[in-house]
């Protein structure tokens, strides 16, 4: 499976969604959020993708777990992890294609762990890199993560950054995938015109992003706002405190059907909905 394809059917899943297609319950958490169930039912198809994953963020992999997906021919089951990666990515590909400026060619991942590889992939995807900039607080796993990357990433400069100030100072793009619980990067590291993603916050005492930075971008887009109102961290805060107004958030799918002007700083906050592992799941069906 291909990142544009994958990019493709979780584009799709999100416009379903907002169409209406899905049956989407609130994701459900036990232990302090280390132990997830997502389920969702796509109804024109009869399709059902169920995802359990436990989530260590000591542990490596820190994601552990098992995807089921039925449909009217019968069902499959597959490893969370790889499926995971691969969707987050993906909407990460369809929310940068959506806001960040075509020319856009310079990534700044923030993170090394398990979502990384896939978030630049995602990226080089919509707007091939010609420099990436990666910062992770353990520089030997930035420094892997680069190598590895190299190969497929054979006309991009390629670098690691001594803190997460420089990584994003040049950024056309903005990639964060961190277990952070404070915000990585000042707001004045940015460029006046910047794509930012976060991805890696899932839980209300977590953050990746400066609420100044909510509160000045020329839109905030989620994936669902009631997920995010549930758990991203950065977002329950911008709103409880009154610099984000509820009603200025953009669920992607209606994004999609009606694209924001790309004005200034833009940002896209994932916590991540069971769309994108059904989206996922039915290309492998």
């Amino acid at each position: 499976m291909t990142m544009p394809a994958a990019i493709e059917a979780v584009r799709q899943a999100f416009i379903g969604l907002t169409a209406g297609e899905f049956d989407l319950p609130p994701r459900q958490a036990f232990g302090d959020s280390r132990s997830l169930v997502m389920a969702v039912h796509h109804r024109p198809t009869a399709s059902t993708a169920v995802k359990v994953v436990s989530i260590e963020v000591e542990r490596d992999p820190v994601i552990a777990g098992t995807v089921v997906f039925s449909h009217p021919e019968g069902q499959f089951t597959a490893d969370a992890v790889p499926l995971t990666t691969l969707r987050t990515g993906a909407v990460v590909g369809v929310a940068t294609d959506l806001l960040a400026d075509e020319d856009a060619a310079q990534l700044a991942l923030l993170g090394a762990g398990a979502q990384a590889a896939d978030q630049v992939r995602a990226v080089h995807a919509v707007r091939p890199l010609k420099k990436l900039v990666v910062f992770n607080r353990n520089v030997t796993r930035a420094e892997a993560l680069v190598e590895s990357l190299r190969d497929e990433l054979p006309d991009t400069v390629v670098d690691v950054a001594v803190d997460a100030d420089e990584a994003v100072s040049g950024a056309d793009v903005v990639c964060c995938a961190t277990a952070a619980t404070v915000p990585l990067f000042r707001m004045g590291a940015l460029k006046e015109r910047v794509h930012v993603n976060a991805i890696g916050s899932y839980r209300p005492v977590m953050r990746e992003l400066p609420e100044e930075l909510l509160a000045t971008a020329g839109v905030v887009v989620v994936d669902q706002v009631e997920a995010a109102l549930s758990e991203a961290g950065e977002i329950i805060r911008a709103v409880r405190s009154g610099v984000l107004r509820l009603e200025s958030l953009v669920e992607l799918g209606a994004a999609l059907g009606n694209p924001p002007l790309r004005q200034g700083r833009t940002v896209f906050k994932s916590v991540g909905v069971a769309v994108q592992d059904w989206a996922v799941a039915r290309l492998m069906a």
